[in-house]
């Protein structure tokens, strides 16, 4: 900014330029945020950087020194801008080059980085049904989330990959399926033989991609008079045990023990006899006023 308060006289404001407001850079590497002052006529301008992420803001560079977690591995290039060395997925935000100085007509000047800092894909989960029968509904699902920015999914059937529209190639128009790129989700909304195989998924992002391993999914006819037949079977051994339970009962196979005993009777004694049991003798003897 050129400003004229007298003529022949020129008056610098401190003005910030920036070769790069949005640098992108992969987790742990270094990158520089760009900051320049393009005029000024004051010597020693008082540099400040702040970073502002999710609406919260926090000093980065304050007062001629580091701040925070940036004291290890930040420094500050050419006067004003700011290196930070392992970049970590928490770097992503918005940084404010702020410039003081008093000597300039304009005081103050500012300048916003954004910063992106992209996170490769992590293998990525992957659940495939083992075994389906023909004309259901199967669901194939993949995601991950510690990529940034957002994966994409693809996915792969013996190693071919599958279109996102199976009408678009000749090798699915068999197949009847939706695959959602977004959301990593393949279903088939009713499955044949041919879509028996081997599956895998892989997700990706501008910083790399990631591959979970192939899973088997079968299709597989489902066998009508069979099931019938193993019924009938079923039915059949339950009758028989039924019959063979109802002839046990009717033959007192299983007449308890309690209707067994009141059954015997102990045999009545004759009239005039009393029976009396001593210590020393083992059994029975007559009274001695037994008479014959």
């Amino acid at each position: 900014y050129l400003l004229f308060a007298f003529p022949g006289y020129r008056l610098l404001a401190v003005e910030l330029t920036s070769s790069n407001t949005k640098p992108v850079v992969q987790e742990f590497q270094s990158v520089e945020l760009s900051c320049i002052i393009k005029s000024t006529i004051t010597p020693d301008p008082r540099i400040e950087w702040k970073k502002i992420r999710d609406g919260e803001t926090s000093y980065v560079f304050f007062d001629n020194k580091m701040q925070g977690d940036f004291v290890t591995r930040a420094e500050i290039l050419s006067r004003t801008s700011l290196v930070i060395k392992n970049t970590t997925r928490m770097d992503t935000a918005t940084y404010r080059c702020e410039v003081a100085a008093p000597s300039d007509t304009k005081t103050i000047d500012e300048i916003n980085i954004q910063l992106t800092v992209q996170v490769k894909p992590m293998t990525p989960r992957c659940t495939v049904p083992k075994a389906v029968p023909v004309g259901k509904t199967a669901s194939l699902h993949c995601h991950e989330n510690e990529g940034y920015p957002k994966s994409t999914y693809s996915w792969y059937r013996n190693s071919e990959p599958l279109s996102p529209d199976s009408r678009s190639n000749a090798k699915f128009h068999n197949s009847s399926y939706t695959l959602n790129p977004s959301t990593g989700t393949l279903v088939f909304h009713a499955v044949h033989k041919g879509d028996t195989g081997r599956y895998s998924c892989i997700a990706t992002n501008d910083a790399g991609f990631a591959k979970c391993e192939e899973q088997e999914m079968e299709v597989y006819d489902l066998n009508i008079g069979g099931i019938i037949g193993g019924v009938l079977v079923v039915l059949a051994v339950l009758v028989l045990i039924t019959l063979g339970i109802c002839c046990a009962y009717r033959r007192g196979y299983f007449a308890n023990s309690k209707e067994s005993g009141e059954s015997y009777k102990t045999p009545a004694k004759p009239d005039g006899v009393n029976y009396i049991r001593t210590d020393d003798e083992g059994d029975f003897r007559h009274k001695s006023s037994f008479v014959i």
